[in-house]
């Protein structure tokens, strides 16, 4: 399947013949989609913490592939959470909070499993922000396309709300900014949703600085093995996160960075950021109120992801 791909692909080819179940590797790419047809190729593009994750191209379009890597550094369960993940796309999309393009496939395959999704062309937020870091991002242009990105982002997060789920790991890693202007929501292996109460992977909190104060007040308070089912309101604290972060370049909550991930989380439950308007590149009322209003420590102060899609 692979053998027309350049010589200098043998360690990515290698590590996409141990991914692909050896019985049907053609089902991957094609399956009921038949958008992509034979790979012509491979990108390997992530190899830690006992997953990987690659772009596979054909001439009919690319998917997104990921698998667990056994052998890994801190592999932790990465099997059951790929398998998670599948099942969070499945009821995600049958309750109309995903497009059904989105998932293309997934099974086992000898080490564990994998899983492929439609692949989006886009720039990860941190990226797609660099020029509004700067006080050169205070033009025109800049303003209504920041809001058209914000928009969307709330729109894809609505939607998920209205359905009953939490998408539990909103960060700029995983919100893509495409070409026209609009952010794509990726990675739903640690979603929380209704009947959620089944064997699943515990949720014990994402990415650190992007964590909800009421998130890390309970990851401190409960025993490391017991599921917090993230609630909306923490997306909604996520979301001002993760715009305060990419657009002024500065974590929303002081903290040291030789702090222990514990300590750092104590700090983030006072509930305390640093002041938007201290550390902003250049000023924008209506950005530093939705963000400020989303950084609010009360869950029940903060906006709605459907009132900020009305707000932009």
């Amino acid at each position: 399947m692979f053998e027309h791909i350049p010589t200098e692909w043998t360690e990515i080819r290698t590590w996409a013949r141990h991914l692909l179940p050896p019985a049907k590797p053609s089902a991957l790419l094609t399956g009921h989609t038949g958008h992509t047809g034979e790979p012509t190729a491979i990108q390997l593009l992530s190899d830690r913490r006992g997953s990987r994750a690659g772009k596979l191209q054909g001439p009919k379009g690319a998917v997104a592939l990921k698998t667990n890597n056994p052998e890994g550094d801190d592999a932790r369960d990465k099997a059951a959470e790929m398998a998670q993940e599948d099942d969070h796309l499945l009821r995600l999309t049958a309750a109309g909070a995903l497009h059904p393009d989105y998932r293309v496939s997934a099974g086992p395959w000898d080490g564990g499993r994998w899983l492929a999704v439609n692949w989006i062309d886009g720039a990860p937020l941190w990226r797609a922000l660099a020029l509004a870091r700067g006080p050169e991002g205070d033009r025109a242009s800049v303003r209504p396309w920041l809001a058209g990105v914000a928009r969307t982002w709330t729109e894809h997060l609505a939607r998920m709300h209205g359905a009953g789920w939490a998408h539990a790991d909103v960060q700029p890693t995983n919100t893509l900014v495409t070409n026209d202007g609009q952010a794509a929501v990726i990675d739903y292996a640690l979603a929380c949703g209704p009947d959620d109460g089944h064997r699943r992977v515990p949720y014990r909190g994402a990415l650190t600085r992007t964590t909800a104060p009421e998130l890390a007040t309970q990851v401190l308070d409960t025993p490391a093995d017991a599921h917090i089912p993230a609630q909306p309101p923490a997306d909604i604290w996520s979301l001002g996160a993760s715009l305060f972060w990419c657009w002024t370049g500065r974590r929303p909550v002081a903290y040291d960075d030789g702090l222990d991930r514990l300590e750092k989380l104590a700090a983030i439950a006072r509930g305390i950021t640093i002041a938007l308007r201290d550390v902003r590149p250049w000023p924008c009322a209506a950005l530093e109120d939705a963000i400020t209003a989303c950084l609010a420590p009360d869950p029940a102060d903060r906006p709605t992801a459907k009132e900020l899609t009305a707000a932009w």
